[in-house]
């Protein structure tokens, strides 16, 4: 375990994404909770895990999540779909007991789910996420346990990440395929009054989203109830609040180039970090 070989003592909260989306969770957190100290992680360097299988993502999040520990952090989050979808509870069940039992990992996908309610007027939902999340019915079953009878659809939309990691999410060229996808979900239910946004790339699409989806809808993007729900998770749970450390700064750690992650990071939180490389195994 490796609280046999850590201290107890205080460390920032760990944020984990396989790229660079999860860069928009950190943002709202950050804005909602400056006084914490945070250390991000990405895996840049074997993103995206969209497309990967449940054991792939597992793997690698496990070893996000031990190294973030090793660093010291006693919370971490998963601020990755994906990961949230395919990972999360196998860590929490069969992983934690081992690893530390007084640490907590969390993610994105309940967070958000909670909000639905009081979102939707109709009971008509819609997800836009990557095709894991899509093919993980994380969404579907979740939102089935705290609303009983809510009509769920979901699209995948693979080109979108590779638009926004391009910088390309502004341009011409995403017009059509965000328009493709909306028009897919909307085709599946015209009833669907409120859509959410699962994945944490999607954010930065925000613009052409609005400009091709009908007004009356609600858009659900996922940094500020992530961070409602962190909050609330700190208010209620003190002992893991007073083991995170607050001097209001934030590590970046990437394994892939620092050159690279920095260039692409600065299209999330729009101004200049400073990033080192790791490697995870």
């Amino acid at each position: 375990m490796i609280s046999n070989f850590l201290p107890k003592k205080p460390g920032p909260i760990g944020v984990f994404d396989s790229g660079f989306g999860g860069l928009t969770i950190l943002e709202g957190i950050r804005q909602q909770l400056p006084q914490y100290d945070y250390i991000f992680l990405g895996d840049n360097a074997r993103a995206p895990y969209g497309t990967r299988s449940f054991e792939v993502v597992y793997d690698f999040t496990l070893q996000a999540v031990r190294r973030l520990f090793e660093l010291g952090c006693h919370l971490v989050i998963l601020a990755c779909n994906t990961a949230s979808a395919k990972a999360l509870r196998s860590i929490q069940v069969n992983d934690l007991p081992y690893l530390d039992p007084d640490r907590r990992v969390l993610g994105v996908i309940r967070p958000t789910v909670e909000q639905i309610g009081s979102l939707t007027r109709n009971n008509h939902v819609g997800i836009l996420a990557t095709a894991g999340t899509v093919l993980s019915q994380s969404y579907d079953i979740e939102l089935g346990k705290f609303y009983p009878g809510i009509v769920v659809n979901s699209v995948a939309c693979p080109m979108w990440v590779p638009l926004i990691e391009n910088n390309e999410f502004d341009g011409p060229g995403a017009d059509y395929f965000v328009q493709k996808y909306l028009d897919q979900l909307l085709t599946k239910d015209g009833d669907i009054d409120t859509i959410i946004l699962g994945c944490t790339h999607y954010p930065l699409l925000m613009n052409k989203i609005r400009k091709y989806c009908p007004s009356h809808i609600t858009l659900v993007p996922q940094g500020k109830y992530v961070a409602d729900s962190l909050a609330q998770y700190l208010d209620r749970h003190e002992q893991i609040n007073r083991l995170c450390t607050r001097g209001g700064t934030c590590e970046y750690l990437t394994t892939e180039s620092p050159e690279k992650f920095m260039e692409s990071a600065t299209v999330f939180l729009h101004e200049q970090v400073q990033a080192r490389k790791i490697v995870l195994e």
